[in-house]
């Protein structure tokens, strides 16, 4: 038997063995199966959407090579069945494995795929799928070899939580184009796609109880011109997503293995609800959706009951929609201006005995008391809460996991403190960041640098103690589109990016090397993406 370890295939360009995000372990030996014509065969414990993932395999190599791949369950086959007696290729349940885990083992007669869980067998399916001729990707007929090396391909992600933002608050995205989003997600394992459903320049999420959300809050009377904030297109723009087409979504992803986690931006970045229902602010307006970028001073008020009855009644619709077990509430950039100012704001924490003090200000503890109620009150619903890094300002509530953003610093601190921390830190994982230097040949965008190599030379726990490593719960890269405003311009900033965080957010340190890697994405954009037709930065 050949050992092949990762880092020594550096260079190849065997189109068979350019797989993203590289396999934990490989191991190869003489001889190949043939997969055309071959009999896909299912035994143990199946999900419906893993039997339709399997099926859908079968028929894209049907079509692609004009031999008919058949699917059936088999009897008197399980786990400990010997590969080598296998004839055909057969999907098999092994609950002992880690989650989103899978093996295959490859004989010159067949092949045998055992994984924990849909995820396992689904990501299974996308390292065949790579391995195979590109007309597997859209059953078109391919050239080249629909044979695959006999040997053992051992693999599963270092982290439990591999994400990717995407922002339809500053420009809205379709259904279709979200689909297509997280279409390439599923492709290199992405598990989980943070939603930012609210801003200042929309909202985008319908909600019953408040029709005007969508109404009035989902379009604005322009957008600004470039960089001028003087400026405005006068042009009505928005959109929103109704109930229906969040299930769809929701379904959509949760079949290719990805959770949907919404994000309620508060108590800040509000403007579109305070546009909305002028009572939720501190001044009463008048508000209207803003047409600019930035931070404003406007926000929810924390001082009138009356806010908090409406964030609840919208968090029982968002609960309703999205099964997930987490709910991102923001927190962000939310100016303490108003409530300074504000009597009600003011009389609360004096009710609540906030004071100044080495633990942050009394606006900066009313803060800590929203976050709290929002969390207190999904915890009754089973959901636990992402913030970003401002919740730690004060005293944060013990269970909340910290999404770190304004660089490393925020997320070490927390998982020092024994908080789960998500690590987003846009000096590495901010996406609508120019990729070359000073923006040279890049379309207009908000600024800063993060290049390919940056991107996947980005190690999460570093600064990190190892004892308090267990709280990084993953990584994840955030899309804004205020300067992003086509599909084609969300493509070239997430491509090739998105490639270099799979490998971050699945692959152990040892097993990651960029020489390696920049020859398998020459292969991956070559053949994968461009039969695709996605955009990507060449």
């Amino acid at each position: 038997m050949l050992i092949i370890a990762p880092l020594g295939l550096q260079g190849k360009t065997d189109p068979t063995m350019n797989i993203t995000p590289r396999p934990r372990e490989i191991s190869l030996e003489k001889g190949s199966f043939n997969i055309k014509g071959a009999g896909f065969n299912h035994a143990g414990s199946f999900e419906g959407r893993t039997v339709d993932a399997i099926a859908e395999l079968a028929d894209d190599i049907s079509a692609a090579t004009g031999k008919t791949c058949s699917v059936a369950g088999a009897a008197g086959v399980d786990r400990n069945t010997d590969a080598a007696i296998l004839k055909g290729v057969f999907f098999l349940t092994d609950s002992s494995m880690e989650p989103e885990n899978y093996k295959i083992v490859i004989t010159k007669k067949g092949m045998k795929i055992t994984a924990p869980d849909h995820n396992g067998f689904y990501y299974a399916i996308q390292t065949l799928r790579q391995m195979l001729p590109v007309g597997n990707y859209k059953a078109v007929a391919s050239t080249g070899s629909w044979s695959l090396p006999c040997g053992t391909f051992s693999d599963g992600p270092r982290f439990p939580y591999r994400g990717m933002h995407m922002d339809p608050c500053r420009h809205f995205w379709s259904v279709e184009e979200t689909k297509r989003y997280i279409d390439v997600m599923a492709m290199y394992k992405l598990n989980r796609l943070h939603w930012h459903l609210t801003d200042d320049q929309g909202w985008r999420v319908e909600i019953k109880r408040y029709p005007g959300l969508t109404e009035v809050g989902a379009f604005r009377k322009g957008t600004m011109i470039g960089r001028n904030f003087q400026s405005s297109d006068g042009r009505r723009y928005g959109g929103y997503y109704t109930q229906d087409q969040i299930r769809e979504i929701v379904d959509y992803a949760w079949t290719r293995g990805i959770t949907i986690i919404p994000e309620v931006d508060l108590p800040g970045h509000m403007v579109a609800a305070l546009a909305t229902y002028p009572w939720l602010g501190c001044t009463g307006g008048p508000y209207d959706v803003w047409t600019i970028w930035g931070v404003s001073k406007d926000v929810l008020c924390a001082g009138k009951e009356s806010t908090f009855v409406f964030l609840e009644e919208v968090m029982d619709e968002i609960c309703e929609l999205f099964p997930s077990k987490y709910i991102h509430i923001g927190g962000d950039e939310c100016p303490k201006d108003r409530w300074e100012k504000c009597p009600d704001c003011q009389a609360l924490i004096k009710e609540m005995g906030f004071t100044t003090d080495g633990k942050g200000t009394k606006e900066q503890k009313l803060q800590n008391y929203v976050t709290f109620r929002m969390q207190d009150y999904l915890a009754e619903k089973g959901r636990k809460i992402i913030g970003w890094d401002e919740i730690l300002e004060g005293e944060p509530s013990p269970g909340a996991t910290v999404m770190s953003w304004r660089g490393a610093g925020g997320g070490i601190d927390a998982a020092n403190r024994g908080f789960d921390v998500i690590m987003t830190p846009n000096d590495y994982m901010y996406f609508d960041y120019y990729q070359a230097k000073d923006g040279e040949g890049e379309p207009l965008g908000i600024g800063g640098f993060v290049p390919l190599d940056k991107v996947y030379g980005f190690d999460p726990c570093e600064g990190i103690s190892p004892d308090m490593q267990k709280h990084i719960l993953g990584v994840q890269a955030n899309l804004w589109t205020e300067y992003i405003a086509t599909p084609s311009h969300l493509e070239y900033m997430l491509l090739p990016r998105m490639l270099a965080l799979a490998e971050v957010q699945w692959c152990s340190e040892g097993n990651r090397d960029y020489g390696r890697f920049t020859a398998d994405l020459k292969a991956h954009q070559e053949r994968i993406l461009d039969l695709l037709g996605y955009n990507y930065r060449k």
